[in-house]
C-alpha cells in the first residue's frame, strides 16, 4: 500500500514541488519515496513495503524505459500474469506486483484492467510522448483524484492534501457539495468540498493527450440472479470464492492480522487466521458499545490472539480534528473514529489487515433491505389513502411506533431509499442553509433506479449502495484511517471472483426468513460457532446521543454552532434548535447534529486556521 501524485505541465523548481506533493502523504508510505521528472510529467510516490521488500522501489519501468509507473494498492494475481506476459517475451527486474502493471500495459493496452485482481489506482506515463494512463479499481477501495488548473495543468493524487502544495492549485470551498453532504452525510462522488477537485470513479481509467482529458469505464457492477440456484448452491458458491478471496488477500512479505467485530462479517475472515491475530476496539460506555466483548468470545472459538482497546470519551472526542483531516472531506459516520482507533491499535503489531467490508452490499446484510417486504401489505390500499395517512400522522408533533411505516410506506422505492445514511431532506435543508440551493436528494440516483427498474427492490437498493454509501462512506474511511497509520487494509469481500458469485444469488438465498445475508451466514457456519453467525447486523455502536446532552460536549458543539464560520453558511438559530431538541429529549437528532458538527470541524481544518496544514 502505497500513495501516489504527480502532475502535467512545466513549473519553477518542480522536484522541490513534487516532494512537497508526496511529503503531506508520508503516512501512505513511510518505507520510502521515489520520482520521476520527464519532459511534460512529473510523478511521486511514498512506499509502504508489503511484497518484494528490497526491490520492489517505485517509479518501476519496462525494459526500454519506454513507460514507466506508480501504483498504490496490490494486484492478487500478479504472479499468473507475470507467468503469461513472460510467456510473451517480457523481462522482468523484480518479484512485485507492480512491475506486472507496466508490462501488461505494454501488452494489451486498456484491456489490462479486467485482467487485474485486486485493489488499486496508478499512473502510466509513456516517456516518449508524455501521455498519462490513470486506473482506478473495481469497487474504489482506492482513492484517486484528479485537478485541471487554469494554467492547463493536470495534477492527480491518492489524496486531495498532496494537490495543496503545487503552485498552479486554487483552493476553493465547493458549497455545491454542503448541499449533497447534509443529505447522505459524505461527499457524494464524483465531486468534492474542493472546487475542481473530481475524484476519478471505480471502475474508470482516464488517459491524457496533449492536454485533453477523457474519461472511461472498464467493468460495472451488475446483478444477473439465477433462480434456479439452489440454497445449497449458494452456500458452496460462497465457501469456495469467500476461501480462495482470503488466501490471495493474505499474500505479503510481511506479517497479516485483521479485525474482528461482533458482527458475522469479520468473524468470517477471523476464522482464516488461526495462530494469528485480530484487532478489536470498544467504546468505554457500557457493555451495549463494547463489541470486544462479544468478539473476545469468537476469537477464542477461531484461535486467534486477540488485541483490544476500549476508547474513552476524552480519547473520541480529541481524535476528531486528526480524523477530519486525514479524511480530507467531512465525513458524519461516528463509526470512523472508531476505525481510527482499531487501526492504530493494529499497526503497533502489523503492517497489514483484512477487514470485512462490502459483504453487506455484496449479500444483501442491512436492515433497511427487508422494507420492500415489512411494506408489501400496507402498500396493497390505494396510493391516495397512503398519502392522506402520512399527511396525518406527520401533523402529530411526537414520534410513535408506526409513524415513520405510515410515511415511508407512502412513498415509492427512490422517493424513500437513497441510500443507507439519510440525514436532512431538501424542505430542512432549505431551512438550514443560507447561501446554496438546496436539491431533491432522490433526484441524484434517478439514473440508477432507472437503469435498474427491472431488478426486484432489494437487488436496487444494494446497487444504490453500492454506488453511492459504499465509495462515499465505508472505502473512504477504511482507506484513510488505516493509512492515517500506515496499515494496509485489505477487505476479501470486495472482490471480483467473489462479486461474481454475489451477483448470482437470487434475493431469496439473501434474505430469507427475516435473516439478512442469510445464505452468507450459512457459509460462515461452516467455519464458526452458531453464536457468531445468528447475530444481527449491529454495525460499530457509538454513544453519540447520550453524548450530546452532556453539558461539556454541548457547550462544544453550541460554540460550534454558534461560530463566525456556522454564520457564513447556516442559519445558526437552525442548528441550535436542533441541538437544544435533542438535550431536551424531544427528538433524538444526534446524527443530524453530527453531521452539521462534522462539517464545522473539517472546515476549520482545511479552511480556517489551521488552513490545511498536518495535523
Amino acid at each position: 500500500m502505497c500513495g501516489i501524485c504527480g502532475f502535467t505541465g512545466q513549473i519553477v523548481d518542480r522536484e522541490t514541488v513534487i516532494r512537497s506533493m508526496a511529503e503531506r502523504i508520508t503516512h501512505r508510505g513511510p518505507d520510502s519515496d521515489g520520482f520521476y521528472c520527464g519532459e511534460s510529467v512529473t510523478m511521486g510516490f511514498r512506499r509502504l513495503s508489503i511484497i518484494d521488500l528490497d526491490a520492489g522501489h517505485q517509479p518501476i519501468y519496462n525494459e526500454d524505459k519506454s513507460l514507466v509507473v506508480t501504483f498504490n494498492g496490490e494486484i492478487y494475481n500478479y504472479r499468473e500474469l507475470r507467468k503469461e506476459l513472460q510467456s510473451a517475451g517480457h523481462v522482468f527486474a523484480t518479484e512485485s506486483d507492480t512491475e506486472v502493471l507496466v508490462h501488461a500495459y505494454e501488452q494489451w493496452g486498456a484491456d489490462m484492467l479486467p485482467r487485474l485482481r485486486g485493489m488499486f489506482g496508478f499512473a502510466i506515463c509513456d516517456t516518449r510522448t508524455g501521455d498519462l494512463f490513470i486506473a482506478r479499481d473495481y469497487f474504489g477501495i482506492k482513492p484517486l483524484y484528479y485537478y485541471q488548473s487554469a494554467e492547463g495543468d493536470l495534477l492527480y493524487a491518492s489524496e486531495i492534501k498532496c494537490l495543496l502544495e503545487h503552485p498552479h492549485f486554487v483552493k476553493e470551498f465547493n458549497e455545491q457539495a454542503l448541499d449533497h453532504y447534509l443529505s447522505y452525510q459524505y461527499s457524494l462522488p464524483d465531486d468534492t468540498f474542493f472546487k475542481g477537485v473530481k475524484c476519478l470513479p471505480p471502475a474508470h481509467y482516464m488517459t491524457v493527450k496533449n492536454g485533453e482529458i477523457a474519461i472511461q469505464r472498464y467493468w460495472e457492477a451488475t446483478f444477473t440472479p439465477d433462480d434456479r440456484m439452489t440454497e445449497e448452491e449458494a452456500v458452496d458458491a460462497i465457501d469456495k470464492a469467500f476461501t480462495d478471496s482470503v488466501a490471495a488477500h493474505r499474500i505479503s512479505d510481511v506479517p497479516v492480522g485483521c479485525f474482528l467485530s461482533s458482527g458475522v462479517d469479520s468473524a468470517f475472515v477471523a476464522s482464516y487466521f488461526t495462530g494469528q491475530k485480530a484487532f478489536t476496539v470498544g467504546v468505554d460506555n457500557g457493555e451495549h458499545y463494547n463489541e470486544s466483548i462479544f468478539a473476545a468470545k469468537t476469537a477464542e472459538a477461531v484461535g486467534v490472539e486477540h488485541f483490544t482497546h476500549l476508547i474513552t470519551e476524552e480519547e473520541y472526542w480529541d481524535a476528531l480534528p486528526k480524523v477530519q483531516y486525514h479524511l480530507d472531506q467531512p465525513l458524519a459516520d461516528p463509526a470512523c473514529i472508531a476505525l481510527w482507533f482499531v487501526c492504530k491499535l493494529a499497526a503497533e503489531q502489523v503492517k497489514v489487515v483484512l477487514s470485512g467490508e462490502g459483504s453487506d452490499e455484496l449479500f444483501g446484510g442491512y436492515r433497511i433491505y427487508h422494507e420492500p417486504y415489512s411494506l408489501a401489505g400496507y402498500q396493497k390500499l390505494p396510493l391516495f389513502l397512503r398519502k392522506a395517512l402520512a399527511v396525518a400522522v406527520k401533523a402529530i408533533p411526537f414520534n410513535f411506533k408506526g409513524k415513520s411505516f405510515v410515511i415511508r410506506g407512502a412513498k415509492s422505492l427512490p422517493e424513500r431509499f437513497i441510500g443507507n445514511a439519510f440525514m436532512f431532506d431538501k424542505k430542512e435543508k432549505s431551512r438550514l442553509l443560507k447561501n446554496v440551493t438546496p436539491t431533491d436528494p432522490t433526484a441524484v440516483n434517478a439514473s440508477l433506479y432507472e437503469k435498474n427498474a427491472a431488478h426486484d427492490p432489494v437487488t436496487q437498493m444494494q446497487l444504490v449502495d453500492i454506488h453511492r454509501w459504499l465509495i462515499g462512506d465505508i472505502l473512504l474511511k477504511a482507506d484513510r484511517m488505516s493509512m492515517a497509520h500506515s496499515l494496509e487494509l485489505r477487505v476479501p469481500f470486495l472482490d471480483k471472483e467473489v462479486f461474481a458469485v454475489a451477483s448470482r444469488i437470487p434475493v431469496k438465498h439473501r434474505l430469507a426468513g427475516g435473516t439478512t445475508k442469510y445464505a452468507l451466514r450459512r457459509a460462515a457456519a461452516r467455519h464458526l460457532p452458531e453464536e457468531a453467525t445468528a447475530k444481527p447486523k449491529l454495525g460499530f455502536p457509538v454513544p453519540v446521543r447520550i453524548w450530546l446532552k452532556k453539558q461539556e460536549h454541548y457547550d462544544r458543539v453550541k460554540a460550534a454552532f454558534t461560530s463566525i464560520t456556522a454564520q457564513n453558511f447556516f442559519h445558526t438559530e437552525e442548528l441550535v434548535r436542533l441541538l437544544d431538541e435533542h438535550r431536551a429529549g424531544k427528538a433524538d437528532n444526534s446524527r443530524k447534529v453530527w453531521t452539521l458538527y462534522m462539517f464545522l470541524t473539517w472546515y476549520d481544518v482545511y479552511f480556517g486556521e489551521n488552513d490545511g496544514k498536518a495535523i
